[in-house]
């Protein structure tokens, strides 16, 4: 069980509002993480490459620069499930595709503009969240 945090969740999610704020005043575009990385792969688009790279590094650099300043190791669980793994990203895919975005474009920067589509599509993969943790813990026993 992860312990709350909530001087860290605080100081995370200011962190991340701040670069959502961040990408939309320097590039005009919405910190959506699936768009993003997205455009990073074959067929490159090179208008914008060398930023939205930057922005995708400093997501795999942070933990790392946190533990570096801290001393704090980042502790992160991952399946050693192949398949479960393999079934999961796919849906995680297709529900950005099928949802017109991601968690971060809608929950992050959508709600912060008032968008019903993002207010919906937030609400729908939140629920889905919380029967996939139900599911996974008190039926399957997880």
């Amino acid at each position: 069980m992860t312990e709350f945090t909530p001087l860290a969740s605080l100081i995370g999610g200011a962190l991340i509002g701040c670069a959502a704020v961040l990408l939309m005043i320097a590039n005009g575009r919405i910190a959506g993480i699936s768009g993003i990385v997205s455009t990073l792969l074959p067929p490159v688009n090179k208008e914008g490459y060398f930023p939205k790279l930057a922005f995708v590094a400093g997501l795999i650099a942070a933990p790392l620069l946190y533990q570096a300043a801290t001393g704090v190791t980042v502790v992160q669980t991952v399946s050693p499930d192949l398949a479960l793994m393999g079934g999961a990203g796919l849906l995680v895919g297709f529900g950005s595709v099928f949802g017109s975005g991601c968690t971060s474009g809608h929950g992050v920067c959508g709600l912060a503009r008032l968008s019903k589509r993002s207010m919906a599509a937030t609400a729908m993969f939140m629920a889905v969240a919380f029967v996939t943790v139900y599911v996974t813990r008190h039926v399957m026993g997880g």
